[in-house]
């Protein structure tokens, strides 16, 4: 029983969220509905992101004699992603390793106007769902959004254990800690509306309202969520700027709460910039009342990439959540390092070694080598 249960909360840990690579839009100076159904990113890829996913990204391309779509008719799309990983956790006494399952998601979008898309996934692992409706019906192309969907906050990493994202929900750090990460796990999903302006041709606002139907958050009130983007290119330098913030109520999940939570806002900045084949993201935030009452949680994530060689990319990240911005010396952090290579059209390997940073020092560290084939 002690085993499964390691094996499944280690799963947990490290299960990869289908998003979008943020960088990739960095790196080309544009939005993420440039290869995105969903105006701020993630899941199925339009016909220009399927094309760069097969022609740009891969080491080697398929022959053009060798006819592939992503389209069922003239106005249908469809998309799938199929994520696995071989983990080892290094701990003091003990080592663990096993190949798991991570993700399994198909979608589809269907155009019912030149101005509405339908869009639809599922996650056949994990029994998670979205489905909603854009309509660009607004003035510069702006848009709708109603149904459940991921609401728009920070840099909307692909990897979820980034403390900005969903954290590692304290499953690989020392036993009694707490939570670790925001709330953007992958099972983190609204029921709602977003609008998004586009302020000119660089700059999107957008605002949601919705309720979560995270199974380890009980939302008594609406969430509200905005978020302020903007890409600018200078020269052959491309910039990225902006801001997010948050206000939403949950219950505790530490029984010193003894009641719902006060009111918990979450707001925070990012930036990116993108040189040639060099990129650098950053993101700060803080969320009040979150991980406990009348305390102020801090996150950061600073992520590097460098192009080595077409579909070859070196990786180094450094993730760091403190729970209590307050108190002393019971903050952890994380050193990322490792390679995304992307070998054939719909194909990437990102093997990864993890190294954990905590007070008093524990050895959890961990190799990581992801397989990801998408469509």
């Amino acid at each position: 029983m002690l085993r499964n249960l390691i094996v499944i909360t280690i799963l947990l840990f490290f299960t990869g969220e289908v998003l979008s690579i943020p960088r990739f839009a960095l790196q080309k100076g544009g939005n993420c509905i440039d290869c995105h159904v969903n105006p701020t990113g993630g899941n199925l890829r339009n016909t220009g992101g399927w094309k760069f996913g097969k022609n740009s990204l891969p080491l080697v391309s398929p022959h053009e004699e060798f006819k592939m779509s992503n389209s069922i008719a003239d106005n249908i799309i469809f998309g799938l992603d199929f994520r696995g990983q071989y983990l080892a956790v290094f701990r003091d006494n003990s080592s663990k390793s096993d190949f798991q399952r991570m993700t399994g998601s198909i979608y589809s979008a269907v155009s019912i106007s030149e101005e509405i898309d339908l869009f639809a996934r599922y996650d056949f692992i994990w029994g998670i769902w979205e489905a909603y409706a854009v309509a660009r019906i607004l003035p510069n192309d702006s848009y709708l959004k109603a149904g459940s969907f991921s609401p728009n906050y920070g840099i909307r990493l692909d990897d979820h254990t980034a403390y900005t994202r969903g954290g590692d929900l304290g499953v690989i750090t020392s036993a009694g800690q707490k939570k670790r990460g925001l709330l953007y796990g992958p099972q983190y999903i609204e029921s709602g509306a977003e609008m998004g302006v586009y302020l000119s041709d660089f700059a999107l606002l957008t605002a949601s309202v919705g309720s979560s139907r995270s199974p380890q958050l009980f939302v008594t009130d609406p969430t509200y969520t905005t978020s302020l983007q903007i890409n600018r290119s200078v020269g052959d330098i491309n910039l990225l700027i902006g801001g997010s913030a948050a206000v939403f109520r949950v219950n505790a999940l530490d029984a010193s709460f003894n009641s719902i939570f006060p009111q918990a806002k979450m707001f925070g900045g990012f930036a990116g910039l993108s040189a040639g084949d060099f990129t650098v993201m950053g993101e700060y935030d803080i969320a009040q009342n979150y991980v406990s009452r009348d305390t102020s949680a801090s996150a950061i994530m600073i992520e590097a990439s460098y192009q080595i060689y077409k579909g070859v990319d070196a990786v180094v990240r450094y993730d760091r959540f403190d729970p209590s911005v307050d108190a002393a010396d019971d903050d952890i952090s994380r050193f990322v390092f490792g390679f995304e290579f992307h070998p054939y059209s719909f194909i990437e390997i990102k093997p990864q070694y993890r190294l954990q940073l905590e007070n008093p020092s524990v050895k959890n560290d961990a190799l990581v080598i992801q397989f990801h084939f998408w469509y």
